[in-house]
């Protein structure tokens, strides 16, 4: 057939512009692409978890610590127990003989310490660490430090979590290892290969299906960080301009560095594992750099399917498809025979699954979330790639755990209640800072759930009495602690018209009594005359200076704790006690840094002195007298009488709540138990609350409390039958501190302090009387 030269010249006419559209949109492809790896690698990578830990372990001669709680201690911070010595040749193991631990200790970076890996060796006897020893130098320690536990993680809403990995960073044996496998031309091509790509196009054609990449390493990251894992033609094709772009704007070394820290292998429940990093310790526990041979080819294999070759759940396949990786690694001359041989007879290795999905802490990380929300966007902590050190500390959380679970159960048993009625909170602080190093929820505080130390607010019964008589105390001309106070009967007329008459816990009356044993025995009437006669606008300011932050309306009954309170609120204002006057807000956050190991913000202390120390300083001696003599005395069963606890029963009506706070030297611990649909629990602060504080404050090491009186603060002998001063040879003389300016008259001045006939002392037998004075003596000695 002739085909005319005017045909031949539309037909190549038309080949040109079908060559011009196809070349255009070939480079409008390029182009597009090109700007969106340009806009993706310049940009932030990845979204990444916001991590939370908890405070550095610290362990030192002589320091309080059973060897249950630091086993469970060393488990909760992902260290394997070895029951073979042999065994233990890596970072994150133990190897426990009774009542001694050798501990193979992670190397770690917090804020500005870091610490190498060692073997140390810790002595635990009488539930006292007896001696820290360095393994190898058998160097007695002063002080060890464990890494710090990640107690929770904020994760973007992909759900995918990695740790982020340098190439220069990583074992040279992992990179050499993944080129092998994956992509052995890898430092050859310019992104694809395309005699690869041909013959996978020709198996697809033959199969009938795109069952066949012929990927590169630049394909495989060009499909997983811009494309859909979809197998078509198109698809295919948008992979190779990608991977061609990347190749044209970044170096092997940047794009196999993000290909190690992209790729997904492995799933733990809704958390994807992407990234060398972070499969490391998710498979062996261990950092990358700790990984010998035959780990680092069990990952490279895992690449290949991590579902289908999970060790976990078909360690035959993995063993198999390790084996091949270490076959390959052999036959490119990049491992030995002999090692290849030792590598292919070891174990897999892979430790129990410990996941980290759910915090082990979840009502303290709740309240970690609640404060960082109020600075930073809830997008960034959960994209940002922050880490977050806390002040959690994880001795402390545990014996409180442990003091929930252990005294719920036998509060329930004695009293012969139904089996798990009780719940629990549990608050505890340090004393100094006001930094939360333990918070309890609930029962079952490892399970998410209502956070009670956040969220339920009860009444707060007794435990408002010391905001009351801290008001009095404040005014050092009209009260001091051995004004006499009416503990008779009281009526309050309302302003409906109804009246109110408080009845004493004990059923009784006291008659008049110093102000101080008001307070230490919580009698009701001589609290509420007191509030009254203060006035409840004072008792609340008070109250404010403590801490309270919630606006609420006072009633009469206010004064005996129908105020409603969340535990972590009372333990806001009994930390300005503990603390001498001064307020700290709550901290749960010492400092926080960026993915990239630089300080963001860190939390220094911050103080204000909102009370004098001087009433402060009389309050807490009577609240140390309410342990040793008052409603709480049966706490010196419970725990050592050396530490001087500060410390206050709160029990509500129909016995609904029952209350604890109290302080040591060191820290302060708020505790409440009760039932969640407000029935009786039938426990008072002492027979429920103060079980819980007193098992847990046993359990933790601890520091006296030690008042030092302030400089208004002055001791003067008084006379306790006739409230003025008198000399320390009168039989009923007794040292009690005044705030200058308060101090009762001696006999020849005009009379002030305690005005009596002398009859209620009288009624004393000369045995009794003794012990009272001798009482009051061991109190203001």
């Amino acid at each position: 057939m002739f085909i005319s030269k005017k045909t031949i010249r539309i037909l190549v006419a038309l080949l040109l512009v079908v060559c011009v559209i196809f070349g255009y949109g070939v480079y409008h492809q390029y182009v597009h692409f090109n700007q969106m790896v340009l806009e993706r690698f310049q940009g932030r990578l990845w979204e990444l978890p916001a991590r939370v830990y908890a405070r550095p372990m610290s362990l030192y001669p002589g320091m309080r610590l059973n060897t249950l709680t630091f086993e469970q201690a060393l488990n909760r911070m992902g260290y394997q127990q070895v029951k073979d010595p042999k065994e233990f040749i890596s970072p994150g193991r133990y190897f426990r003989k009774r009542d001694v631990f050798t501990l193979f200790r992670r190397p770690f970076k917090h804020e500005k310490e870091t610490h190498a890996s060692g073997k140390i060796q810790i002595k635990i006897q009488n539930s006292r660490v007896l001696d820290l020893q360095d393994v190898r130098s058998r160097e007695s320690l002063e002080m060890v430090r464990l890494s710090p536990l990640l107690i929770g993680s904020f994760y973007p809403k992909n759900n995918e979590d990695r740790v982020l990995l340098t190439l220069k960073d990583t074992p040279p044996l992992l990179a050499k290892a993944l080129i092998a496998v994956e992509d052995r031309s890898f430092h050859d091509h310019h992104g694809v290969v395309p005699l690869a790509i041909l013959r996978a196009l020709l198996i697809n054609i033959r199969e009938g299906h795109a069952s066949q990449g012929g990927s590169t390493i630049s394909q495989q990251l060009a499909k997983n960080f811009f494309l859909t894992p979809e197998k078509s033609i198109k698809r295919k094709l948008d992979e190779i301009f990608v991977a061609v772009a990347m190749e044209r704007k970044f170096s092997k070394e940047e794009i196999l560095e993000t290909y190690l820290n992209e790729v997904y292998l492995g799933q733990d429940g809704k958390r994807a594992i992407h990234g060398f990093g972070l499969a490391s310790s998710f498979y062996f526990g261990k950092s990358i750099n700790d990984l010998k041979p035959h780990e680092i080819a069990l990952l490279v294999g895992i690449l290949k399917g991590p579902s289908r070759y999970n060790p976990r759940k078909h360690p035959g396949r993995a063993i198999s498809r390790r084996n091949t990786v270490l076959d390959i690694l052999r036959d490119q001359g990049i491992l030995s025979p002999e090692t290849v041989r030792v590598s292919r007879a070891a174990p897999l290795g892979v430790i129990e699954e410990f996941t980290t999905v759910n915090t082990p802490f979840p009502a303290y990380l709740d309240l970690v979330k609640r404060q960082l929300l109020q600075e930073y966007r809830e997008s960034d902590l959960r994209s940002a790639g922050l880490r977050i050190f806390t002040t959690l500390d994880l001795q402390v959380q545990l014996a409180a755990e442990e003091a929930v679970f252990s005294q719920l159960s036998i509060i329930e048993a004695n009293h012969r209640m139904p089996s798990k009625s009780l719940e629990a909170a549990v608050v505890v602080t340090a004393t100094g800072s006001n930094e939360v190093l333990a918070l309890v929820g609930g029962r079952k505080d490892s399970v998410k759930g209502f956070n009670r130390a956040l969220d339920a607010t009860r009444p707060i019964g007794s435990l408002i009495k010391p905001p009351v008589f801290l008001t009095a105390l404040n005014d050092p001309k009209r009260y001091t602690l051995v004004t006499p106070i009416n503990d008779g009967p009281v009526t309050i007329q309302l302003p409906n018209g109804k009246s109110w008459t408080p009845k004493n816990y004990d059923r009784k009356h006291h008659g008049t009594l110093p102000l101080y044993q008001a307070l230490v025995h919580s009698y009701n009437s001589s609290t509420v005359r007191l509030g009254m006669d203060l006035g409840l606008e004072e008792v609340y300011d008070t109250l404010r200076k403590m801490g309270f932050k919630r606006n609420i309306q006072m009633y009469p009954a206010s004064l005996l704790g129908a105020i409603e309170m969340s535990p972590i609120e009372v333990a806001q204002i009994y930390q300005t006690l503990a603390s001498g006057g001064f307020y700290s807000p709550i901290r749960t956050v010492r400092s926080i840094y960026t993915s990239d190991g630089s300080i963001l913000q860190r939390y220094p202390l911050t103080i204000k002195q909102n009370l004098d120390a001087g009433p402060i300083y009389l309050l807490n001696k009577t609240l140390q007298t309410v342990v040793t003599e008052g409603t709480a005395k049966s706490l010196e069963r419970l725990v050592p009488k050396p530490w001087g606890t500060a410390g206050k029963t709160g029990t509500t009506n129909d016995l609904r709540d029952s209350w604890f706070a109290g302080f040591t030297g060191s820290q302060l611990a708020v505790v409440w138990v009760g039932r969640d649909d407000n029935r009786s629990c039938g426990l008072s602060g002492a027979t429920g609350a103060m079980r819980v504080w007193g098992r847990f404050m046993a359990e933790v090491p601890n520091a006296p409390l030690v008042l030092a009186p302030p400089e208004n603060v002055k001791t003067y002998v008084v006379n306790m039958k006739t409230g003025l001063k008198s000399h320390d040879g009168n039989r009923n003389a007794v040292a009690i501190p005044f705030i200058e300016g308060s101090v009762p008259l001696s006999r020849s001045n005009e009379p002030s302090g305690i005005e009596t006939d002398g009859h209620e002392m009288d009624r004393k037998s000369d045995d009794s009387g003794s012990k009272f004075l001798n009482w009051l003596k061991d109190l203001f000695k």
